[in-house]
């Protein structure tokens, strides 16, 4: 009898006793069958799903290790023992599949699924649910569930697409990347129909039509169906009320989290309940920035700094190189910026991760156009917030360089950098560039290994 490590069973995690999307507080273990036969049993086990995103195998670690850290975007650092060893190994292609943080990344991303494939099977057996409160939970369990698997994806390519719950005795297959793609594509859009554009402020910070269009768009542009890609991001801009803030600083901090350019966001909220975020102190590089440890990890590299035009507004709101410590001495040291709160305790501050946000799209569609006077139009939209002069044809370089250039500047550590240097085709060619002094050319790969633990329990798996 085959089974897997990623427990496709909803115990894996915790629910909520609450239907306040806020409160996810947990409760008393109960199991599967006496728990999802009411609303309320549905819209609290959902408000779970949304707490792993919260998962140190999520948002909370392994994802910006494996897609920005992968990158060219930023690195460890200096500091190479302890946890630290891992994320050096997946900057510079040593790790083997008994990385944790892979492992974490696997695992966390996969209860999430399994949790979401319980609520899509369960919801039709509740007789006490209102229609539109059950469209919405179809659309939102749909979405988790796809922004799961585009992830998994991106990282392994080839995995197991498992769209009911496990029972014990099934067989698990791997699905190439293209037909998990396809599927994505087809729950999206599902999402989509069934989601609104908007929630009261209770329940802001749940998936929206918005986030369900963005995500489809990535599905497909990375299946190179553009003409497909072009319509949504232009549904998303006709009818889902994002806008540009105009000043791109205004993007971040608490006071800043769920704002008119924001699609989607991992609520995250501080005060030792369990839902804090890691990343001011995964990213501040000293104590003296804030009152927590600080590791200094995920660090700028030079060629993302370098990216940056000259004037750009965005540099000091995305990242630091240098900073003054409590004995008034200037430290140099590169660090990101985006996700750093104001003196949190130690892995529990309360700024939001920015998943998806209206720039993304403006840049999406120039992409899904290609080269055009209106692509650069999306483009100097972008470029105008942050200070800079307008780019045409005539301006030095290809059109992929110049859009891909103008995504790294302007969604550094927001996760997105791996998947696009993958859709671009230009992996080995940007991280030689970077990191060549680290990287050997012919350790580069696309993908990760599937977690050891995974293929021992799986032997019908093909590893990376």
């Amino acid at each position: 009898m085959k089974k897997i490590i990623i427990l496709f069973t909803v115990l894996s995690l915790s629910f909520s006793c609450s239907n306040e999307f806020t409160d996810l507080a947990p409760i008393s273990n109960r199991n599967e069958a006496d728990f999802f036969n009411t609303a309320g049993d549905l819209v609290a086990s959902l408000n779970s799903s949304y707490a792993g995103l919260q998962d140190p195998g999520v948002y909370n670690r392994a994802y910006w290790t494996m897609f920005e850290m992968r990158s060219d975007n930023t690195d460890q650092g200096a500091d190479a023992t302890g946890l630290a060893r891992q994320y050096t190994e997946i900057n510079q292609f040593t790790e083997n599949s008994l990385n944790e943080q892979v492992d974490a990344a696997w695992r966390g991303s996969y209860s999430v699924i399994a949790n979401c494939n319980v609520i899509l099977q369960r919801i039709d057996k509740v007789s006490d649910i209102e229609e539109g409160l059950k469209n919405r939970i179809i659309g939102e369990a749909y979405f988790l569930r796809s922004l799961m698997y585009y992830h998994l994806a991106v990282a392994f390519g080839n995995i197991p697409l498992q769209l009911t719950p496990f029972v014990p005795g099934d067989g698990l297959t791997q699905v190439n990347a293209t037909a998990v793609y396809t599927q994505l594509a087809a729950d999206l859009a599902i999402a989509e129909t069934n989601l609104p554009i908007s929630y009261s402020a209770s329940d802001r910070g749940r998936a929206t039509k918005g986030a369900a269009a963005t995500l489809l768009a990535k599905v497909q542009l990375t299946l190179g169906n553009k003409a497909n890609a072009e319509a949504t991001l232009r549904r998303i801009i006709a009818n889902y009320n994002y806008s540009l803030l105009p000043n791109f600083a205004n993007l971040w901090g608490a006071a800043n989290e769920n704002n008119a350019e924001s699609i989607f966001e991992v609520q995250f909220k501080s005060g030792g309940i369990g839902q804090g975020s890691f990343l001011t102190n995964e990213f501040s590089p000293s104590g003296d920035l804030q009152t927590g440890q600080g590791f200094g990890r995920n660090r700028p590299t030079l060629a993302l700094i370098n990216a940056f035009d000259a004037g750009d507004l965005r540099l000091s709101s995305s990242l630091g190189t240098s900073y003054v410590n409590n004995a008034g001495e200037v430290v140099n040291q590169n660090y990101g910026k985006k996700q750093l709160g104001s003196l949190p305790t130690e892995n529990d501050s309360d700024i939001n991760f920015v998943v998806f946000r209206y720039a993304d799209v403006l840049l999406m569609l120039a992409e899904a156009l290609g080269e055009t006077p209106e692509s650069y139009g999306l483009i100097n939209q972008v470029r105008t917030r942050a200070g800079l002069a307008n780019i045409s044809s005539s301006t030095p370089g290809t059109f992929q360089n110049k859009l891909l250039k103008e995504r790294q500047v302007e969604l550094a550590f927001e996760n997105h950098r791996w998947a696009d240097l993958k859709r671009f085709g230009v992996v080995q060619q940007k991280l030689l560039e970077s990191e060549s002094d680290v990287i050997n050319a012919n350790d580069i790969r696309d993908l990760f290994f599937i977690p050891q633990r995974e293929m021992d329990i799986n032997p019908n798996f093909v590893q990376n």
